[in-house]
C-alpha cells in the first residue's frame, strides 16, 4: 500500500513539473511568438546538425554495455585510487565519446560500486577535447590551443578525481546515484546478475539485441532531455549577446576577463566544433588567450550540455562538487595558459 502511495505521489509530481513546464512554454509563445518560432527551428536544425556526432555515439554506448565489453573497460577504473583516476583522466582525454553517450556506463560502474573518483575524473576529461578537436583546433586557433587544451583536459581529470578521492568515505561518494527511474534504466544492463562475456555480435542473441535496444533508448532519451533546453538557451544567449558585446568584458585589459569567460561565455557553448570558430570571433574581437582557453575548456564540462549529462543521475551533492571542479579546474586552465602563451 505504501509503495503505491509514493508512486501515485511521484506520478503527480511529475505531472505538476510537466504542466508547469507546458505552462511556461505557452506564455513565451503567446508574448514573443517570433521569438518561439525561432527557436523551435533552431532546436529542431540544432538536432538535425549533431545528429551524426551524437548517433554514432548511442550507438557506440548500447553496443558496449550489450556485447559485455564494459566488463573490461571497468578495469581502467578499478584498482587503486590514484592509477585509476590517471588512467579515466588519459581514456577521458583520448577517446573520441563524452559524458554523455557513455553514461549508461559510467552510471552502471558506479552502482556497481566503483569508486566516484575515477568516473569524475573521466566525466571532467571526456568533454573538452579528442583526436578529431586536437586537429580541428589546430586548424582553428592554432598548435598551441590545441595542446593546451589536451593538457588540460588530462589535468582536469586527474584534479577532479584526485579530490574527489578526498571524499570517498562520505556516505554520499559512496551512493552518488540519485534513485530514479532513469538511473535505474540507465545501469540496468551492468547491475543484474553477473558480468556478461564479451560477445561484439549483438545481433546474434535475443538478449543482448534487447540490452542495445534499452540502452540506445535511454542514451537517446537522455541526450534529448539535454539538447533541447541547450539549443533553447544557445538561441536565447545567440539573441541576446554579440561577440563584440562579450569581447568587452573578457577582453585583455579586464581584470575580470576569465572568471567572466567562465561564468558569461560557458553556457553559450554547446558543440565544441562550433565552438572554436567564436571563439575565433571573440579573439579577433578583443578576447584574452587565457579567457577564450577558459571558455573553452569551462564550456566543456560547466555548459547546459556538459552539466545537464549526469544531472538527472547525480544526488545533489556530487553533482555540486562536479560543478566546483569544473568551475575551478576551468579558471585554472585560464590563468595557466595567459601566463605561460
Amino acid at each position: 500500500m505504501t509503495d503505491q502511495t509514493d508512486i501515485r505521489r511521484h506520478m503527480s509530481k511529475r505531472q505538476i513539473l510537466w504542466g508547469l513546464g507546458l505552462a511556461t512554454l505557452l506564455c513565451l509563445a503567446i508574448l514573443w511568438p517570433t521569438h518561439a518560432a525561432n527557436a523551435t527551428l533552431f532546436v529542431f536544425w540544432g538536432l538535425i546538425a549533431v545528429a551524426p556526432i551524437v548517433l554514432p555515439g548511442i550507438l557506440l554506448a548500447a553496443w558496449i554495455i550489450a556485447s559485455g565489453a564494459d566488463s573490461h573497460i571497468a578495469r581502467a577504473f578499478e584498482g587503486r585510487t590514484l592509477r585509476a583516476v590517471v588512467a579515466a583522466s588519459l581514456i577521458g582525454a583520448v577517446t573520441p565519446v563524452c559524458g554523455v553517450t557513455v553514461l549508461p556506463l559510467m552510471a552502471g560502474l558506479l552502482a556497481a560500486g566503483v569508486p566516484l573518483a575515477p568516473i569524475m575524473a573521466f566525466w571532467l576529461s571526456s568533454p573538452i577535447t579528442d583526436p578529431a578537436m586536437l586537429a580541428t583546433t589546430v586548424a582553428t586557433l592554432g598548435l598551441s590551443f590545441a595542446i593546451g587544451k589536451t593538457v588540460a583536459a588530462f589535468g582536469l581529470g586527474v584534479f577532479g578525481g584526485s579530490i574527489t578521492a578526498l571524499f570517498a568515505r562520505a556516505p554520499w561518494a559512496q551512493t552518488a546515484l540519485r534513485d530514479n527511474g532513469l538511473a535505474r534504466q540507465l545501469s540496468a544492463a551492468r547491475c543484474c546478475g553477473q558480468a556478461q562475456a564479451f560477445e561484439p555480435k549483438v545481433w546474434r542473441s535475443e538478449d543482448r539485441r534487447r540490452a542495445f535496444a534499452k540502452q540506445f533508448w535511454a542514451t537517446a532519451r537522455l541526450i534529448l532531455i539535454c539538447l533541447i533546453p541547450a539549443f533553447a538557451a544557445e538561441y536565447a544567449l545567440n539573441a541576446a549577446l554579440t561577440p563584440g558585446s562579450l569581447a568587452t568584458y573578457v577582453g585583455e585589459d579586464s581584470v575580470w576577463a576569465i572568471p567572466a569567460a567562465v561564468f558569461v561565455g560557458a553556457p553559450a557553448y554547446i558543440d565544441g566544433y562550433a565552438a572554436l570558430p567564436l571563439t575565433r570571433g571573440l579573439i579577433d574581437n578583443g578576447m584574452s588567450q587565457g579567457a577564450a582557453m577558459a571558455f573553452l575548456i569551462s564550456g566543456g564540462v560547466v555548459s547546459i550540455w556538459g552539466a545537464m549529462a549526469i544531472a538527472p543521475v547525480l544526488k545533489l551533492k556530487p553533482f555540486l562538487l562536479y560543478l566546483v571542479l569544473a568551475i575551478l579546474g576551468s579558471l585554472a586552465a585560464g590563468y595557466l595558459f595567459e601566463w605561460a602563451v
